[in-house]
């Protein structure tokens, strides 16, 4: 049997009748907590063996505790265990860990207060839990806290001995017996000080009028065994509760009068803090005066929420609060980092106890369930269980419990019986939340992430207040810097989603309701956002949760989601809209809001896929019926699109003309689809008197600027891009205005090497963060073109070729072949010349960019070919005469002779 910290995992040790393999409580590394707790630890230790530390000053600022907080289940208890256990002995350290570098002599006292509240007598029960651990540890007594401990048990408890209570309480311990004895001798300190024997087994109440009398005559014997400050006043209050509270002031006085061998730092562990909470605070309360009033000793508080006690909110609640009173608990933004863990800086005393790595996970499971040195649990479940887990040890812990109880069935269990949640971890969660705050738990279930505004709205509650409470639950993540700051922690969130145990579950209507709310919780938040101005970042945001919505909870009215889409595909920056359920088998749209994503995701996808992938995932979207006409025209558009780049441009022509037919949003793009048509069969005077009817929206002075350039007139090409891509900024098209800067680069890249080096630089620095991979390789094209003439062209063209044909763009071949016949030109090279037309000419069959090959000629100053039949707006002989000066301008930029 494998054992740690002196404990095992009982509960799984007793599932099975397999004596055949070990059960181990495999604790994950914490290493990062252990040594929050080794610094502060240390920190403290030298505050108070410094002179200036005085164990009576009560205005001090207290920085003698650090404290863990996490959700249920992340492993909070199991920390303080093995702390409490590091600190008790070496042997029970993790070796990972390290040794710690103080060599003072420290008590680990570990309280669950879950207990103490569940048996009734809290604080009374945490005084006693530290008076006994201090009974064993001392073995002598501490007079001035004991005669006051006695004189409260009398008067609480009349008749009633104290070994039996502790006995019958459930917090006996080996040292149990040993406290009433030390008990009584403190007394009978006492007493012979005074040098009233006769009061030792006298009335508590006699020995402390006594005390009191001897220290207010500054007895010399009295104030060196109780002669705190505040002891005669302590004991002459009555010995109820609240006096109780005041009493570890004398403990601590004590602690500090042992001689130097005896010198002992109690380190107080106090776990589930969080069952502490009530709406006065009133046992928190007497715990905060606890840890004030013993600044000698070191307190690690384990709980599920934050440790207010810096927030001057609270003020009249508890008795010291404020960030003067408690520097390390202050929060600020360095107590946030992101992603989990989140600790605060190296002064600060909150930590949040994150999530475990995928790594600590499967650490855990190999070493939980051990059969012939070997993990019982396979390495496919293990997987499974750390996937659906997130990282949080509670969800491990059930997935453990779940694989040995199929065991027991005679079954062997599979990865599939871990694709679940558990009803555990939820009630866990739930278990302290009030009634708004699981409605609000449940509704924010459904956002991948939120902010107040958006919680509450799809929650439908008029008080953002519930909200802000569950924000400041460690079930839920911050990250200031995030468009919504807030996000559910994600096992908690699959747990709500898939909950069919609780009382108050929600049911279909609810869920469906509460996505409605969100919706346009969502759509309202885009709208008023667009009017002050446009944000791209709020609008990807919005459209993912909105589709997720609308798909997963069937809400067929679409809304500002169709607004949204046109938005999106508007700004042509293409960021990815994967849903997180979407899989590569690509099932049938079966919604409309899935035939919508489906849409946007195809469109944008073509960035990083075969064209003909896109136009096949384009039409299975439009025969599904499932669009309203203005978002099918979007398809229709694309579609074309995605043909015209397969060069099937007779698909290509059918589909501009059906969309510029229908005289609807996409109608102007589609006549730039037909101008760019007649363009690409070399008939420029049909695509030139077409640039009027087009505008902005048409993209006029990108179809004039890829006429021009295709002339070689460089002044107009120029003219034309700049104008466009002013035109986008001053709509904010950030995509739009990449794709002018590329082809201004294009452009003056034959005629103008040095300003197309800055030009190019721009574009890059434009297409950075833009999902635009057919510009992205246009870009590399006129870097050829740019460096035409010069040596190591002809390496780049292979890869360039192959990255090409990956994306499905084949015309891009063409423009690839253009710039090695520009190349070659420059350097006479005949030969290449004419193989570079022989392979212009294969690619152009078709009828498209055929004028390359005319272009091709007039750059090797060659007669066109006598098949030609583009149409172009002046002489072929004037169109020759411009190319072949780009050749002979290169030529003698680089001093190259005929």
């Amino acid at each position: 049997m494998i054992i740690l910290g002196g404990t095992m995992d009982l509960r799984s040790l007793f599932s099975a009748n397999d004596p055949s393999f070990t059960v181990e409580e495999a604790f994950t590394d914490r290493h990062s907590q252990w040594v929050a707790v080794a610094a502060a630890l240390e920190e403290h230790l030298r505050h108070i063996a410094g002179r200036a530390f005085n164990v009576e000053d009560l205005e001090a600022p207290r920085t003698n505790l650090i404290t863990f907080h996490g959700v249920g289940g992340a492993g909070k208890s199991t920390l303080l265990r093995k702390v409490e256990a590091a600190l008790t002995a070496a042997e029970h350290r993790p070796a990972q860990w390290g040794a710690p570098t103080w060599t003072d002599r420290v008590l680990p006292i570990r309280i669950d207060l879950s207990r103490a509240v569940s048996t009734g007598g809290d604080f009374e029960r945490v005084i006693l839990t530290i008076r006994l651990a201090l009974a064993g540890a001392l073995g002598s007594t501490l007079p001035g806290f004991d005669v006051a401990l006695r004189a409260y048990w009398e008067h609480q408890h009349p008749g009633e001995p104290l070994d039996e209570y502790v006995r019958r309480s459930g917090i006996a311990g080996k040292f149990a017996s040993v406290l009433p004895g030390q008990l009584q001798a403190g007394v009978g300190e006492i007493a012979a000080a005074l040098a009233l024997p006769g009061l030792v087994g006298s009335a508590a109440g006699q020995l402390t009028t006594a005390l009191v009398d001897a220290l207010r005559e500054r007895h010399a014997r009295a104030q060196a065994l109780a002669g705190a400050t505040r002891t005669a006043a302590l004991l002459e209050a009555t010995p109820d509760l609240e006096a109780l509270s005041f009493y570890p002031h004398l403990l601590a006085w004590d602690l500090e009068q042992l001689p130097l061998k005896k010198k002992i730092t109690p380190v107080i562990l106090l776990d589930t803090f969080e069952d502490t909470a009530d709406r006065h605070r009133d046992l928190e309360r007497l715990l905060q005066r606890l840890v004030w009033l013993m600044p000698n000793s070191f307190f690690v508080i384990g709980g599920r929420s934050r440790l207010q006690w810096a927030d001057p909110a609270l003020h009249g609640q508890l008795d010291w609060t404020g960030p003067a009173a408690w520097p390390g608990l202050a929060a600020s933004t360095a107590s946030l980092t992101v992603p989990q863990p989140r600790t605060a800086g190296p002064s600060a005393r909150q930590h949040l106890i994150g999530d475990l790595s995928p790594e600590d996970c499967e650490d855990h499971l190999t070493r939980r369930l051990v059969q012939d040195g070997e993990p019982l649990i396979s390495a496919d479940i293990r997987a499974a269980i750390t996937a659906r887990s997130h990282g949080l040890p509670l969800h491990l812990d059930l997935a453990v419990s779940q694989f040995l109880e199929i065991r027991r069935t005679g079954r062997t269990p599979t990865a599939a019986d871990f694709d679940c949640t558990f009803p555990a971890l939820l009630a866990r969660t739930l278990s302290d939340l009030t009634p708004d705050e699981r409605h609000l738990l449940r509704s924010v279930s459904l956002l991948d992430a939120f902010d107040l505004d958006l919680a509450t709205r799809t929650a439908g509650l008029p008080q953002q207040a519930p909200a802000r409470r569950l924000t400041e639950r460690p079930l839920v993540t911050e990250n200031p810097y995030a468009l919504w700051p807030y996000h559910l922690h994600r096992a908690i969130r699959s747990a709500v989603r898939d909950d069919q145990h609780s009382d108050d579950r929600w049911t279909p209507t609810d869920w469906h309701l509460a996505a409605t709310r969100a919706l346009a919780a969502l759509g309202e938040q885009w709208t008023t956002a667009t009017t002050l101005g446009p944000s791209r970042l709020l609008l990807v945001a919005c459209l993912r949760q909105g589709l997720r919505l609308a798909r997963d909870h069937g809400l067929t009215d679409l809304g500002w989601l169709t607004a949204a889409a046109h938005a999106y595909v508007d700004d042509s920056v293409w960021e990815p809209l994967a849903l997180p359920t979407d899989t590569s088998a690509d099932p049938a749209p079966d919604t409309p809001a899935d035939a919508l994503a489906e849409l946007l995701t195809a469109i944008a996808r073509r960035q990083h896929e075969h064209r003909q992938r896109t136009a096949d995932r384009l039409t299975a979207v439009l025969d599904s019926g499932l669009l309203p006409a203005e978002l099918a025209e979007v398809g229709l558009y694309y579609r074309a699109k995605a043909y015209k780049d397969l060069s099937q441009n007779q698909a290509a022509r059918a589909g501009m003309q059906q969309v510029a037919d229908s005289g609807g949003r996409y109608a102007p793009r589609a006549l730039r689809g037909l101008a760019n048509l007649a363009r690409l069969a070399g008939d420029f005077p049909t695509a030139l008197a077409a640039v009027p009817t087009l505008g902005w929206k048409g993209r006029a002075q990108r179809v004039l600027g890829d006429i021009h350039w295709s002339h070689a007139n460089t002044g107009q090409a120029v003219a034309a891009f700049e104008a466009g891509r002013t035109e986008a900024e001053q709509h904010g098209a950030v995509g739009e205005r990449a794709m002018m800067q590329v082809r201004l680069a294009l452009a003056v890249s034959f005629a103008d090497p040095h300003r197309a080096d800055d030009e190019l630089a721009l574009a890059h620095q434009l297409l950075e963060g833009l999902d635009q991979r057919s510009n992205t390789l246009l870009a590399q094209v006129v870097a050829l073109i740019k460096d035409a003439g010069t040596d190591g062209v002809i390496g780049r063209v292979q890869s360039l070729h192959v990255q090409i044909d990956a994306a499905g763009l084949p015309f891009l071949h063409r423009f690839v072949e253009l710039a090695l016949a520009f190349h070659h030109a420059v350097r006479s090279e005949d030969q290449d010349v004419a193989a570079t037309i022989d392979r212009l000419r294969t690619l152009t069959t078709t009828g498209d960019f055929a004028y390359f090959t005319d272009i091709a000629h007039f750059m090797a100053g060659l007669p066109g070919p006598a098949s030609s039949t583009t149409r172009w707006l002046d002489s072929p002989d004037l169109t020759r005469a411009r190319w072949q000066g780009t050749v002979d301008a290169r030529r003698e930029h680089l001093g190259r002779a005929r």
